[in-house]
């Protein structure tokens, strides 16, 4: 709603240059931010029987905003480019060999002049020996890994915050963090010395009088020992977005609670938790996006003939697929399956959580 004075301003010459310098920086009442009235309404010239300024389609208003802000801002948008260069090479560009995931592809043939096929690879996976134990496989993996894992750096976030001394949580923090910088080749290999029967897990269970046994050729540790290496390299590392969270908690609601005599339990389940909801929630949306997606590199180092069985996954069988077997169509349709269920859960995860509560991507 443009102010009545205004309009009475915009009726001579002298009037109209008053009103270009005093609504040349406004925002509000409906300016446009240029001193020529109104994109939404357009302000009437009464003497020449026009409008200042006619209102700008819907397209053209967001990419004049957009031309706008990035004079303003030509640092940011200059700093920005190299992300989205990465993302635009190396993420959406080989997006169109997807493809191949329709054609009867061959290396000595081009990606489009090779003929096609429809979903007949689908269709060969789901009737595969491999389908059940690869999904069952992967599935199970990353659903236990999910279960376990995720409240992990939550609870150790909780256990830092409620510290009494700086330098001894700083000490903590350097000790969790430092095995996520190491190299999943030492991990895998450090895992292997000691799950052997004289490593030191077997130490471990003789000593409580259990017996000696390679652990890593029974098929039902296999999951235990991946989900635990992993929950041991990465909770530290993974606390770091909740500690984030923790400090942008109010303390004056701690003062608060303090002064109605709360305790400490009592502050961390009605005043923390409430505070990091938001956090959390975000972050098990994002998990639930990569559920069936099991990174292939720790299951390819730690498996074995033996254990196929409970370790076979869905990557790693793309790899042998693809990589190995050269077969590039077949491995890129089983690829195009996994990343579309991911999707799915992505997206039925973030619904789900939009109507339990207020937070969700979109």
């Amino acid at each position: 709603m443009v102010h009545p004075s205004y309009i009475m301003l915009a009726e001579n010459d002298f009037g109209r240059k008053i009103y270009k310098i005093f609504t040349k920086n406004v925002s509000g009442w409906g300016m446009d931010g240029t001193g020529h009235g109104s994109v939404a309404t357009g302000i009437v010239d009464r003497k020449n029987k026009r409008k200042l300024r006619e209102p700008l389609p819907k397209g053209e208003r967001f990419f004049h905003r957009l031309g706008k802000d990035m004079r303003y801002n030509t640092m940011l948008y200059l700093l920005m480019l190299p992300g989205l260069a990465y993302y635009l090479i190396f993420n959406y560009a080989p997006m169109y060999g997807i493809i191949i995931a329709f054609k009867s592809y061959t290396p000595g043939m081009s990606i489009f002049g090779s003929p096609w096929v429809g979903f007949k690879y689908f269709a060969d996976f789901f009737n595969s020996y491999y389908f059940e134990r690869l999904l069952r496989n992967t599935f199970l993996l990353s659903f236990y890994s999910l279960l376990w894992g995720f409240p992990v750096p939550i609870i150790f976030a909780l256990l830092l915050n409620e510290l009494r001394s700086r330098k001894f949580m700083r000490v903590a923090q350097t000790f969790t963090y430092v095995p996520h910088f190491i190299s999943i080749m030492v991990v895998c290999s450090l895992i292997m010395s000691f799950s052997a029967e004289r490593g030191i897990f077997n130490d471990i269970i003789a000593f409580f009088g259990g017996g000696r046994s390679s652990i890593l050729q029974n098929p039902k540790a296999f999951r235990s020992v991946y989900i635990a290496s992993g929950i041991w390299q990465e909770a530290g590392w993974g606390s770091i977005l909740y500690l984030a969270a923790l400090s942008g908690i109010n303390k004056e609601l701690f003062d608060a609670a303090d002064i109605d005599g709360a305790g400490r339990f009592q502050k961390i389940w009605n005043i923390t938790l409430p505070g990091i909801a938001p956090t959390v929630t975000i972050m098990l949306i994002l998990r639930m996006g990569g559920l069936m997606s099991v990174g292939f590199e720790k299951v390819l180092l730690l498996y074995n003939d033996l254990t196929m069985e409970t370790a076979d996954v869905i990557s790693t069988f793309i790899y042998r697929r693809g990589l190995i077997q050269a077969d590039f169509a077949y491995s890129s349709a089983v690829g195009l399956f996994n990343s579309v269920i991911n999707c799915l859960f992505l997206v039925g995860a973030n619904k789900l959580s939009s109507k339990i509560s207020e937070n969700s991507l979109w």
